[in-house]
């Protein structure tokens, strides 16, 4: 089989629509003989039928519908190109709203952002970038208050798609001088034996760790309650409780705060970092490039569960 060639392609489409080849050369602005000889030699080149010829007009056979929904893909993705193209030439504007958790924030989603504004023709789109819980990321973007958010995606994902940004790990936050300090690895089960630092009630950390704990039959009991894990980090190097965070949030701060950080063994604990939307179809053409860059980027640092 020869090339499809495109303009016969569309001609094609066009018949399939109108159900008439006399309609669709009004429309083409041609004969109607030449796309009926087009569509003759398309039909030769594939070696199938592809239109029933009616008294009053044309139906596509089987093989033509197959043919009709490969061709309108086709075009679509001929369509894309050329808006995409064009938005390269003329330069993307636009604003993008995102909402991300803060164990998103911290490691290299700044980096990542700043890589992505460089990309030449992105000077003109704006990034409005708000922190809000792994929980309220999913709420917001779901209720349409940002277009793309990043966050666990332990909390309810419903109705949402999402790709994965990176992967995570949770760790046990201890003092310097504590009993776990000298592990390599902890289990939840091993720090239940001790006060916790307490964080938001809305923190997608604290309620995975309470459930961990209900199942273990121990209480989870908090020493000291705090607004952010900055906050948690030096209550920990205060020596007054230990504390569950991300290990990209606590292992910066370690060594000034004389911490130590412990990878939790738990299988709960290795966490996968999403880019989440409503519908990709919905994304504007600055948000789609957005979250095109975001999850290749995570997808090529990606970090094996067991690290």
């Amino acid at each position: 089989m020869k090339n499809l060639d495109l303009t016969t392609l569309q001609l094609f489409v066009t018949v399939c629509d109108t159900r008439s080849i006399t309609k669709a050369a009004a429309q083409a602005n041609i004969v109607g003989s030449a796309i009926s000889k087009r569509i003759a030699q398309l039909e030769d080149s594939l070696g199938t039928p592809l239109l029933e010829r009616w008294r009053h007009g044309v139906v596509p056979t089987a093989a033509g519908e197959t043919l009709l929904e490969h061709a309108r893909s086709m075009f679509a993705s001929v369509a894309g190109i050329e808006r995409d193209m064009a938005a390269y030439a003329s330069g993307i504007r636009g604003k993008v709203r995102m909402l991300v958790s803060a164990s998103a924030l911290a490691g290299t989603l700044a980096t990542e952002v700043s890589r992505f504004l460089q990309v030449p023709g992105h000077a003109g789109i704006q990034l409005d970038i708000e922190e809000r819980s792994s929980t309220a990321v999913a709420i917001g973007v779901r209720e349409g208050n940002a277009s793309v958010g990043i966050c666990w995606d332990a909390v309810e994902m419903h109705q949402l798609q999402a790709r994965l940004y990176r992967m995570d790990r949770l760790a046990i936050v201890t003092p310097a001088v504590h009993p776990l300090a000298h592990l390599a690895e902890v289990s939840f089960e091993q720090a239940l034996d001790f006060d916790h630092v307490g964080m938001p009630m809305t923190s997608a950390v604290k309620a995975v760790l309470q459930r961990a704990s209900a199942l273990e039959g121990k209480p989870l009991v908090y020493r000291v309650l705090v607004n952010s894990f900055e906050a948690a980090l030096k209550v920990v190097g205060a020596n007054l409780a230990v504390s569950v965070m991300p290990r990209q949030i606590a292992e910066p701060a370690a060594q000034a705060l004389g911490v130590r950080v412990i990878p939790l063994s738990n299988p709960w604990a290795h966490r996968r970092i999403v880019v989440c939307y409503r519908d990709e179809s919905s994304l504007s053409q600055p948000a789609r490039l957005l979250v095109e860059h975001l999850a290749s980027a995570g997808a090529q640092k990606e970090v094996a569960p067991g690290s």
